[in-house]
Formats: C-alpha cells, structure tokens, sequence
C-alpha cells in the first residue's frame, strides 16, 4: 500500500510504443467508495485479471496496446500508468492485487468528484502519452474510458456534462458508466446477459459531441469478464470488412443482367477466440488462420476486405455438419466511418431485410470467397466456399464449407431397426441417468485455461529441463556470510579466513575483493559460487 504514489507526487515516464494501432488505449476507473466493495472487489480483481492474461497471450496485434488503471477513495489514486499490456502481465498483476488490498467497506465517503477528477488526469496522462509515442513515429489516437461504480449511473453523467465541458476531448473515443448493482437490487429487466459494448443501446447518452455509453450489470465474475472481454474485439472503423455480393432484383429470377450485383457491406465479429491463436496451447503444432489463405477467414486483425458472392439458396434442413469446418464469424452491417449516413442507413435496412427473408423462408445461402490474390501460377484462380446461416438476431453466421478436393470417403451404415434387449436396456438406463439441459451454454464450463495461461505467463524466459541428480554438473549454491563491521581493511586477512574455513579449507582458485567504508569502519560481505570467493 505505501508503494502507491498519488498522481502529484508521481513523476510519469512513458515507454515507447512500437507500432500503429487502431485499438483505443484503456483508462479503467474503479469507485471503491461503495457500501458494497467487499464483494465487488474479489470479483472485480478476478475477471480483470483472466481478461488480461487472454491479452497478454494472444499472438499477434495487441488487442488491449495501453492501459491504465485509476481508482477514487477520498482522492483519486493511479494505480498503473499508462502500461503497453503484452509482455507485462507480472506488473500489471501486481497492480491488480494492489487492488485487492484496498480496505473495505465503509471506508471512505461516497462522491463524485473524485470520478471526474480522475477522467480529467487521465486523458491528460494520454495526452502527455501521444505527445511522447509521436515523437518516435508511433501513435495511438484515441482512449476509452470505462467507469465502474455503484453509484447511481444517472448522477454521475451529470457530474461528467457539468466538468468536462471546458476539457479536451479530442482523443476521447467513448465513455462507459457501469453502474454494479447485486443481484437483490437488480430490476427484473436488468436481469439479463450483460450486451456488448460497441452494440447500439437506448441508454446512450450523448454530451459533449460525444457518447456515454450508460449499463447496469451484476457483480460477478462473469458479468464483469464478458464486460472486459469486449476490449478484445475489433474497434477499426476505418473501413468495412466483407462485402456480400447478391444477385440483383434479390432471390427471383429477374431479368438483370448477372453481372449486376447488389452490395451488402459488413463487418465480421469473432464470436469466440481461436485457440491456435493463445501462445503456449498444446504442443505448438495448432497455426492462426493465414490471412493469404484461400481456404480461411480472420476477423483479427481487419486488413483484408473480403468478398463473399451468393451463388445459390439451401434450404436449412440440407445442410450436414460433418461438411462444415473452421470457426465461424459473425456478419453484421457496417459502421465504417467512411460511408455517410444515408448509404449507412439503406445498407442497414437491406440487411435486416435480409435476415428476415432468410428465416421466413428457412434458407441458408451458398456463397463463394472471391480471392485477393492469384496463385504463383497466374493464370490459376482457386475459390472456397461459405455457408451464411440467419438468426432471430440482426446477424448472420458465416461457416466455411467443404469443397470436392477436400471431401473425404466415408460410409455411413444404415441404422438397424431392432436390436436385442439386453443392449438396449442398458443403454437406456446410463441415458435416464443424464441431467438434461434445454439448451447448451459455454459459460457453465471451465477448463482451467485461466490457470494454465497465467502459469505460462509467470514461467521464466528460457527453462533448462530437469536432470537426474547423478547427472547434473556439480554447482553450488551462492552463499553469503555477513560480517561485523571491521575498524579497518587491514583486517581483510580475517575475512578471508573466515570464507576459507567455511569452504572447507580448500584454496580458491580466484578471488575478487571489494570494500565499502561504513561510518567509521568497513563492512564485509564474503561470497563465493563454483570457483571463486568474492568480498563485497
């Protein structure tokens, strides 16, 4: 706790960025002055903390590049400046179990003044930040704010419009309020899965010629995990990701040319991680997707524009999993910056109309993957194929399909009609056995995966493996032996003795003297490793 400085008192140095990225940086401010902080606390700490080891192990991009986090007692307190997240988990950790120590409820008077204040240092803290990364050729643009209190949502982004008014906000990209509630004072339309950040919400409240994004969520570790997760996603909005190239005149047979093209544009959304893309999984034999790919899609890092044309309809019913691979992705219309608002807005319509026909008539599209590049053999274009499935959501689901020169042979046997009873009862028996769920959800599993990054992360850079006793070269261990203060370094000799006994009465084959005057003697240290003694 003493280690901590307040902002005053602290005088900030930067490390430099190494490359352009369009992720925001991340200023996480906590409002420790709930009645409620106890609970909040370990719950808070937990999900922060497996968020950032998924962070801090995924190849690539850094998808979380800075971060800084504040919390407000009677003041407010920077815990950890500005602080590139990959390759610094060991300090970040410690900021979090700083966090766990904070005291308890009742401690500090409630207010939110120290809110604001601490809004107001950090995006100076950013702004210090990009003067310095711009100086080495290297920027990060913009900031995210994210505000987790207890206190009445309302109440403090009024206090955020009557402070901020004179601040610059220019690279301020978004405010987020989360107002944690428990599950007792939750509202029964409250209580409902936590819905990303970057969706559009009717609790958006727009100040200062920007968004504040107002929520309510439950303090456990879940609510907060999926909270933090969003940081994961792809916030470029330079441009759009995937075009979904339609016939023209929809599904009917009109008389347009084919050549004619209607153009959806879209984003892809990662609906879960790829685990080839977590640094240590398995034996290292698991690759990331190839952006160059044919056969493969990334949605992380968005560089690519790709272009999906529909080339047929299937009905929902025709299509067979074993012939479905990879991860899938989720489509939905753009909000690329770049278009203006009327063409954003049909775009937007078209695709929800999409959606809609699409489940009315329970079909899938077929679509083929123009590719971006020809392969070494110029004239030789190779095409894979997806698969767009509709949802009761404003989304679509892209699967990549098998092709012919990918399909194995396989026999399917026909099931038989009868069989004996002294199988099928059995059978029947383990079945009744097993709890049944109406619908499968991955929140209810854990696999320890938190655990297993977290052990790789704190494991030292290289790692000699383990060798029998009898085989280990002979190695002693570094010992130290402090001696009394001597009146002066003509009694080096008694030193020496004392370390030549305590070897074992073996001569040493080097020796390294060094003497430091205490008050009005000097002080000694005698050490030795494999083959030598040093006086420190």
């Amino acid at each position: 706790m003493n280690s901590r400085k307040l902002l005053s008192e602290t005088q900030r140095t930067f490390p430099a960025a190494k490359v352009h990225c369009q992720q925001p940086s991340r200023i996480l401010i906590v409002d420790v002055t709930s009645a409620s902080w106890t609970n909040t606390c370990s719950v808070l700490s937990e999900a922060l903390e497996n968020m950032l080891c998924l962070a801090c192990s995924l190849t690539g991009p850094c998808r979380v590049p800075l971060l800084s986090l504040y919390v407000v007692q009677n003041q407010q307190e920077c815990l950890l400046p500005f602080t590139q997240v990959k390759e610094n988990f060991a300090r970040i950790q410690a900021c979090i179990s700083e966090l766990r120590s904070l005291p308890r409820e009742g401690c500090f008077p409630q207010g939110g003044n120290g809110v604001v204040q601490a809004v107001q240092d950090g995006l100076q803290q950013f702004k210090q930040y990009s003067r310095h990364t711009a100086a080495g050729g290297s920027t990060n643009s913009s900031v995210e704010i994210t505000i987790l209190t207890s206190q009445s949502s309302k109440e403090m982004v009024k206090q955020l419009e009557k402070k901020l008014k004179d601040v610059d906000l220019v690279s301020l990209r978004r405010i987020q309020v989360i107002e944690i509630l428990k599950r007792d004072f939750l509202e029964p339309e409250d209580v409902e899965q936590h819905v990303p950040a970057e969706e559009p919400s009717s609790n958006d409240v727009a100040i200062l010629g920007m968004d504040i994004d107002v929520q309510t969520i439950e303090d456990n570790v879940i609510s907060l995990e999926m909270l933090f997760k969003t940081w994961l996603h792809d916030y470029g909005t330079e441009r759009e990701h995937l075009h979904l190239l339609l016939p023209s005149g929809g599904f009917s047979h009109a008389t347009a040319p084919k050549t004619t093209l209607m153009c959806l544009k879209c984003d892809l959304q990662e609906r879960l991680l790829d685990p080839a893309l977590l640094s240590g999984m398995v034996d290292g034999t698991m690759r990331a997707a190839d952006l160059n790919s044919p056969c493969q899609m990334a949605a992380w890092p968005a560089t690519v524009l790709y272009k999906l044309q529909v080339v047929k309809a299937l009905k929902s019913e025709g299509v067979c999993e074993s012939v479905v691979y990879g991860l899938p992705f989720i489509i939905k219309p753009t909000s690329c910056w770049q278009l203006d608002w009327d063409e954003l807005e049909i775009n937007q319509h078209s695709f929800h109309a999409l959606c809609h026909s699409l489940l009315k008539r329970k079909w899938m599209l077929l679509a083929k993957r123009e590719p971006q590049n020809t392969s070494p053999n110029w004239n030789i274009m190779m095409h894979s194929y997806y698969i767009i499935v509709p949802s009761d959501s404003a989304t679509l689901l892209v699967k990549a399909v098998a092709i012919r020169e990918l399909l194995l042979p396989s026999t399917f046997p026909a099931l038989l009609a009868e069989h004996p009873e002294r199988v099928h009862g059995p059978i029947e028996s383990a079945l009744n056995s097993l709890e049944v769920e109406v619908a499968y959800n991955p929140l209810h599993l854990k696999s320890n995966l938190y655990k297993y990054l977290k052990s790789m992360l704190y494991k030292p850079l290289h790692r000699q493996q383990a060798q029998p006793r009898d085989q280990r070269p002979e190695r002693h261990q570094l010992k130290q032996v402090c001696l009394l203060p001597l009146t002066s370094l003509d009694s080096l000799c008694s030193a020496l003795l004392v370390c030549f006994l305590q070897k074992g009465g073996q001569l040493p084959d080097t020796l390294a003297v060094q003497g430091r005057q205490h008050m009005a003697g000097a002080t000694f240290t005698c050490s030795w490793q494999s083959r030598g003694i040093g006086i420190a």
